[in-house]
Order: structure tokens, then C-alpha cells, then sequence
């Protein structure tokens, strides 16, 4: 019998590499203290696992250690992530944490019980070099006293799969994720009920003074099966964002349709009395395994939702800076220089007017940039000229 850090067949090696070199390409690289990559990922019956680097016709569960592999690969590109259907048998999520080496740790709930529960448990993987467990561990309950917006029957269904709230804490910055896997129900309306009482719940988390810590995201499988209503009716009516790069059709979720958008990423974004995120999303998007994951053994989509997962692994990018005061002292170390007043535009601004560019293509963009020089000497005006100039001068 075989065993995950066995040295893997040449075919296997091959592929991993071939994974490896497009992960390179397609997810953003770790960077110290500039970003924070979280992600989630409903990893199919992700349970027991035949101990066999290539499975037969006739094992089961089909699953085997070469896409153990490829999905500690996957998911070793991110900080933390969250995963849904976890199952009791724990076997695949075990060799994954043993691939992904003594740094990185997990957390979880017990198994949902019953049979709408499914035997699923919720499971946050995380690098703890970049990202430590901040204290807070919980299970979502809502109040009796929201019966009247909840149906008393629409909480016996939610409480099948519990959401699940954890904090963490990276480069001083401290979040919590909350991760959910919504019962699909016959129909959607089946589910408006349910997430609109999640969504209330986070809110009011949201709003109250006295909340562990405010930075709240929750991620995981919503089962919406497209954009519009019923995340408008839920989710976005209580206040929580998701950003348009999350929304775009070209980010889909599930390996069989593109149409569906399953799976979610949210927060709070300022509005009304609910605090904005203190992290800066920069960008988000999903991993299309398809074509190089398994790619030697010329699977159709259906054995490879088996072996790996029907959903893409889905996040965002966000910048986690130490502080607002580091960020200043960074700004004025770029835009001002040891020579006189009228000079202090030059020297460095070239190239940090280079790498804005990269960020933000057109030049409306830089009026994103303003915040982030609190703390040097240029007033507001001032700024708008230099960067319109640099950008003139960069384009030209």
C-alpha cells in the first residue's frame, strides 16, 4: 500500500510540475507584508481515499493520493482557506496537511449530523507563517426573536450546516471568516429565507460596538444559482459587498455550467452604520484546474469532480499592510527627497508613477491612490498634479 510522501510515479512528478508552473501563472505570489490570499473551496465528498497513486474502475472512494496532490498544490498557493464538505472520514484532509508540511495548521467543526447534514464538517486550512489563530471559534446561532424575518422551519434547515466563525490574525491585522454551505433546497426560493437570516445575523454582528472584532467576510457555497435576485434579496440587501471582479462572468465556480455562481465572497462595506473592511481588496478571481490538474489520464469532468472537486477554488487578493502609519512612512519615503521643496516630485516618482500604472491602467485610477499618502507633507491638490504629470510623462 502506498502513502502520500512516498516518492510518486515519473507520470505523477510530471504532472505536478505542469500544475505547479500554471499555478505560477494564474495566482498571485505570496509577498511579505503587502497581501493576505484567502480563498474557498467546496471540495467534493472530500472524505476517505484509495491509497493508490492512480485509482481503478472499481476502487471506492475514487479519489487517490495523485489528486491528494494536486489539491495540496492548489491550495498551498493561498494563506487560509476555507473548504466545505469536509466529510467524517477524514483521511484526504489528513495526507493534504501532511503534504502542505509542519507550517501550516487547521481548524474545524464537528460533523453535521442527520441525514440533510450529509456527514459534512467545515474546515479552514492556514499558513501559519503568514496568517495565526486569533482566538474566536464559533458556530452561527440565531436569535429566536428573528422568527418573525426567519420561518421556524427555515432554522431547522440552517442549522443543518452550520456556519462557521473563526478569527485570525495576519501582520496585526485581525478578520474573521465566516464559512457556510447552504442546504440547496428543491428551489431558490428555498433558500432566500436562509440566507436572508444569515445575512441579518452579520449585520447586526457588524454594527455592534461591542463584537469581538468588526473585519468580518463570509465565504463559502451559497447553492445561488445565478447573479441577481436572490443575492440582492439576502445578502446585498443587509448591507454586505461583493466586489464587481468577484461578479464577473468570466469568474466561474462550477466545472460542468458557467452560469452558476455557487460560490461567494462578501463584506461589509461602510455602508450605513456598519464599519468598512480595514484590508484592501486588490483583486479575486477563481482557478480553472481543468486541463492540468490529472491532466495525463484524459479524464472527462465528471470523473475529475470525483477526484478533485465540481467547484474552482475562488478568492480574493487583499493587502494587509502592518499599519496606516507604516503605509505613510512607505509614501513619503517615495515622493519626497533630501533635495529642495520645488524638487521633492522627483527622483523616485518615476518608478512608483511606473508601478501605479501597472495597478490602475487609466488615469482616473490614481484618485484611488490619494488615501494612501496621509502622512506626507503634499496637500490634496498638490498630489492630483503630480501624479497627472507623471502619468502624462509615463504614457509618453
Amino acid at each position: 500500500m502506498h502513502a502520500i510522501l512516498d516518492i510518486p510515479p515519473k507520470e505523477v512528478s510530471d504532472n505536478l510540475e505542469l500544475l505547479r508552473k500554471d499555478l505560477d501563472l494564474k495566482i498571485p505570489e505570496k509577498k511579505l507584508d503587502r497581501n493576505l490570499l484567502i480563498a474557498s473551496w467546496n471540495i467534493r465528498a472530500f472524505g476517505d481515499l484509495t491509497r493508490k497513486w492512480e485509482s481503478e474502475e472499481k476502487d471506492n472512494p475514487k479519489r487517490d493520493l495523485h489528486s491528494v496532490c494536486c489539491i495540496a498544490e492548489i491550495i498551498r498557493r493561498f494563506d487560509v482557506i476555507a473548504v466545505q464538505e469536509v466529510k467524517a472520514n477524514i483521511r484526504a484532509l489528513r495526507d493534504t496537511l501532511k503534504l502542505l508540511g509542519e507550517h501550516w495548521s487547521l481548524i474545524l467543526t464537528d460533523v453535521n449530523k442527520g441525514d440533510s447534514g450529509n456527514g459534512e464538517r467545515m474546515a479552514y486550512l492556514f499558513d501559519t507563517r503568514r496568517v495565526k489563530l486569533s482566538g474566536l471559534a464559533g458556530e452561527l446561532v440565531v436569535p429566536n426573536e428573528w422568527t418573525k424575518v426567519v420561518s421556524e422551519k427555515a432554522l431547522d434547515e440552517q442549522f443543518v450546516r452550520t456556519p462557521y466563525a473563526v478569527s485570525f490574525k495576519s501582520n496585526h491585522q485581525t478578520f474573521i471568516l465566516i464559512t457556510l454551505h447552504i442546504l440547496y433546497g428543491k428551489k431558490s426560493s428555498d433558500r432566500i429565507k436562509e440566507l436572508k437570516g444569515i445575512a441579518q445575523w452579520l449585520s447586526d454582528w457588524a454594527t455592534d460596538i461591542n463584537a469581538y472584532h468588526q473585519n468580518l467576510i463570509v465565504l463559502g457555497d451559497f447553492n445561488i444559482d445565478q447573479r441577481g435576485d436572490l443575492l440582492d434579496q439576502t445578502f446585498l440587501s443587509e448591507g454586505l459587498y461583493v466586489p464587481p471582479e468577484l461578479q464577473n462572468p468570466k469568474v466561474t465556480r462550477s466545472i460542468f455550467n458557467e452560469s452558476k455562481y455557487y460560490d461567494q465572497i462578501a463584506w461589509f462595506n461602510g455602508e450605513g452604520k456598519r464599519p468598512k473592511l480595514s484590508m484592501e481588496f486588490i483583486n479575486g478571481g477563481n482557478y480553472d484546474f481543468i486541463g492540468k490538474a490529472l491532466q495525463n489520464r484524459n479524464l472527462s469532468k465528471r470523473s475529475l469532480s470525483y477526484l478533485l472537486s465540481d467547484h474552482y477554488p475562488y478568492g480574493p487578493n487583499s493587502s494587509c499592510k502592518r499599519s496606516n502609519l507604516l503605509r505613510s512612512q512607505q509614501m513619503s519615503y517615495i515622493f519626497s527627497t533630501n533635495k529642495t521643496y520645488k524638487k521633492r516630485h522627483t527622483n523616485l516618482f518615476k518608478p512608483a508613477c511606473e508601478t501605479c500604472r501597472r495597478q490602475y491602467p487609466e488615469k482616473a485610477g490614481f484618485c484611488e491612490l490619494l488615501p494612501r499618502f496621509s502622512g506626507t507633507d503634499f496637500s490634496e491638490n498638490e498630489i492630483k498634479k503630480v501624479l497627472s504629470a507623471g502619468y502624462q510623462n509615463i504614457k509618453e
